[in-house]
C-alpha cells in the first residue's frame, strides 16, 4: 500500500474520530467541516510524501527544510488551531494571540483528542492529550492567549481525570450556554 494511501486513510480516520468528538460535544455540523483542507494539493501532497504513521507528516518537513508547507496553509484556514488567532495589536502594532471563541476551544480538543487515538492507537489513554499539550508548553508560550491556554487544560485534564463521558456531559452543558450566549450578542 501506498504512503498517498495511507495518508489518505489516517487524515480521514482522524477526520471522522473527530466528527465523532463534535457531535459528542455539541458541535456536530461545525465538526463536519474539520479539517477539509488536508484534502487540498498543498496539504495533500506534502502529507504524502512525508508520511511515517505514527506522527504528523508536517514534522518531518519541518525536521528536513525548517518549516512545513502544509502546516502553514493548514493553519491559515482552521480556526481551531490557536496559531490561526493571532493579529496586529491596535496598542503597540505587535502580533499578539487573541483569545479563541469557545467552539473553536472544544474542536481543539475534540482534535486533540482524535489524534491522540489515531497516533497511538492501543497505547491511548486519556491522559495523552494532556501529556502531548504540555510537552509544548514551552514552544506554545506568546503564541496562544493565556485564556485560550486555561481552557484547553482544564479540559484536558478533566478528560485524564474524569473520562470522556464526564468531560463530553461538561462540554455540551458549556457549548449550549456559549450558544445561547452567542445569539444575545
Amino acid at each position: 500500500m501506498g504512503k498517498a494511501f495511507k495518508h489518505f486513510k489516517t487524515i480521514t480516520r482522524h477526520r471522522h474520530e473527530v466528527i465523532r468528538n463534535c457531535k459528542k460535544a455539541g458541535i456536530f455540523f461545525q465538526g463536519l467541516r474539520h479539517d477539509l483542507s488536508k484534502y487540498s494539493p498543498t496539504e495533500f501532497l506534502q502529507g504524502a510524501k512525508y508520511f511515517q504513521g505514527d506522527r504528523s507528516p508536517n514534522d518531518k518537513e519541518r525536521e528536513l527544510f525548517g518549516y512545513s508547507k502544509a502546516w502553514m496553509h493548514h493553519m491559515g484556514r482552521n480556526r481551531h488551531h490557536y496559531e490561526f488567532w493571532r493579529d496586529y495589536s491596535p496598542y503597540d502594532k505587535i502580533m499578539r494571540p487573541i483569545e479563541m471563541p469557545y467552539n473553536f476551544i472544544i474542536e481543539m480538543f475534540c482534535d486533540r483528542v482524535a489524534a491522540s487515538k489515531i497516533y497511538k492507537g492501543k497505547a491511548y489513554t486519556d491522559d495523552a492529550p494532556l501529556i502531548y499539550f504540555k510537552s509544548g508548553d514551552v514552544r506554545r508560550e506568546g503564541f496562544i492567549h493565556p485564556k485560550t491556554s486555561q481552557k484547553i487544560e482544564f479540559l484536558l485534564t478533566m478528560l485524564a481525570e474524569k473520562g470522556e463521558d464526564e468531560t463530553f456531559s461538561y462540554i455540551r452543558k458549556t457549548v449550549k450556554e456559549y450558544k445561547n450566549e452567542q445569539k444575545r450578542k
